[in-house]
């Protein structure tokens, strides 16, 4: 059966007379998954136009901080009971993992479970009478948010930026990428069963024009968008453009991870293999550029062969329970991963350590997993965000020139230290310039503390108390105590 396709608006699925459609292939196989309509203007006015409605006059503004915090945990109860079915269709369609989409469904429903607790501790402040002037300060919903999620992990943007502003009252429509159309549509009915009020949760399908659409839109008061630089722009213009809306970006980076000769080897070893492999190495904050210190650069990047080399057996049919990776996404993230190779072999100046092809006797969009030793330092594959399963190695001497090898970069999303020293760590960890920096371990996102980048990873934070507090604005109240 094909999964959903429908346009979810005010609680119900709506068609559309889509002038334009968009057909998902599987990167496994190519056979079809689905084909969902492009929201054109008319369904995004009218998402918009559900949402400032239960804004405005619906039941949702009177809802209590407690009876939020009901639909949000009901939410996160219902969504747990679909993970296995959104498993397979992100399996499907972008040839995720079924263990890692599980994964990111336990992270939404974590997300949700945490907003959940924040509905009642959003406190207001207060201060002494001054000058005949009493003054307070409340904390209010924007009112129409929209959200424009990556398409590497679409559960867990429905956490990230949907549960901080659900909590705080907003009201809300998403769009997830058009390689992963079908998760939100999966659990859009959820949302009414949860107890959200018609108009409060929207879902729109499309590409850039609907993206487009959303940023620009007038009557929408905030925008979050994951993705690329260049879209991120687009979306940042768009906005500022239309009705000035409040935006929050992450997008993307190039992050380093620093192995000092003090490091555990085995742990630097495999979290700069079997993680950063993780997804395909599809996810934003993989550490694609190592420096490793020179004292042990040559076990530690033979061992990292190994891993690399190791690791092209676990590429298998994503739907499989045991596969730990998948394909790339689609055709064109395929192609655009070979070019990047294509680049290292021939301009980088780099040596190719491993990997460096496709994989042969696979069918589906399977890239080797690749070392380049040594790229120069304008090289494409050094400087730019790559989204596959290729690594960067260069070796350094002293603590000062890791630091700065590590900074050289227009990204600041993420970053990792591998030290035996908790003061080394910690001093390296406050010069890195990146919004995360993880110590021995790559640094998962956790829904408690902020999560967002540096530099051109974009600015504003998801997650944590300033994931709801990026969904609030501050209102001033002066009271004449003389009348």
């Amino acid at each position: 059966m094909a999964p959903e396709s429908r346009h979810w608006i005010n609680n119900e699925f709506v068609e559309s007379d889509a002038k334009e459609t968009i057909t998902l292939h599987s990167p496994y196989d190519e056979s079809v998954v689905g084909t969902v309509p492009v929201a054109d203007e008319q369904v995004v006015d009218s998402a918009v136009a559900a949402a400032r409605k239960a804004f405005e006059t619906g039941p949702w503004p009177t809802f209590t901080a407690a009876q939020r915090a009901q639909c949000l945990l009901k939410f996160a109860d219902l969504i747990q009971t679909k993970a296995d079915e959104i498993a397979q269709i992100e399996a499907e369609s972008i040839g995720q993992p079924v263990a890692f989409a599980k994964m990111i469904v336990g992270a939404c429903v974590a997300t949700y479970r945490y907003y959940a607790g924040w509905t009642d501790k959003v406190a207001g402040e207060s201060y002494k009478e001054e000058d005949g002037t009493y003054r307070i300060v409340q904390y209010e919903p924007f009112g129409v948010c929209a959200g424009i999620a990556a398409w590497n992990a679409t559960a867990l943007y429905l956490g990230w930026k949907m549960a901080p502003a659900l909590a705080a009252g907003n009201t809300f429509v998403f769009k997830s990428s058009e390689k992963a159309p079908f998760t939100p549509l999966i659990v859009a009915e959820l949302y009414k069963e949860a107890g959200f009020p018609p108009g409060v949760v929207n879902f729109v399908s499309g590409g850039g024009s609907t993206g487009q659409l959303l940023s620009a839109h007038m009557d929408i008061d905030k925008i979050s968008f994951t993705g690329s630089g260049i879209t991120g722009r687009k979306v940042q213009d768009a906005a500022a453009k239309s009705n000035l809306k409040k935006v929050t970006l992450e997008l993307g980076g190039k992050s380093p991870a620093v192995v000092f000769e003090d490091a555990n080897i085995e742990n630097a070893i495999s979290q700069n293999s079997q993680m950063f492999l993780m997804n395909t190495s599809q996810v934003c904050a993989a550490t694609s550029r190592v420096f490793v210190q020179k004292s042990i650069a040559d076990k530690f990047i033979e061992a990292l062969k190994g891993a690399f080399k190791g690791a092209e057996g676990a590429f298998q049919n994503p739907k499989e329970p045991t596969t730990m990776l998948g394909p790339l996404a689609d055709k064109l993230q395929y192609d655009r991963v070979m070019s990047f190779i294509q680049s290292g072999k021939s301009e980088s100046g780099a040596e190719l350590l491993v990997g460096g092809d496709k994989i042969e006797g696979q069918k589906g969009f399977f890239v080797q997993p690749t070392i380049f030793l040594n790229p120069k330092e304008d090289a494409k594959i050094y400087r730019e965000e790559i989204f596959g399963p290729v690594l960067n190695i260069k070796t350094f001497e002293t603590e000062e020139e890791a630091i700065k090898l590590a900074n050289d970069t227009a990204y600041g999303l993420a970053s990792a230290v591998y030290t035996a020293s908790v003061s080394r760590a910690l001093r390296v960890a406050s010069k890195i310039r990146a919004g995360t920096v993880g110590v021995n371990a790559v640094a998962f996102p956790s829904a408690i503390t902020p999560f967002g980048g540096y530099k051109q990873s974009g600015y504003g934070r998801e997650l944590g108390k300033a994931g709801i507090m990026a969904y609030l604005q501050e209102k001033t109240i002066s009271i004449n105590m003389a009348v």
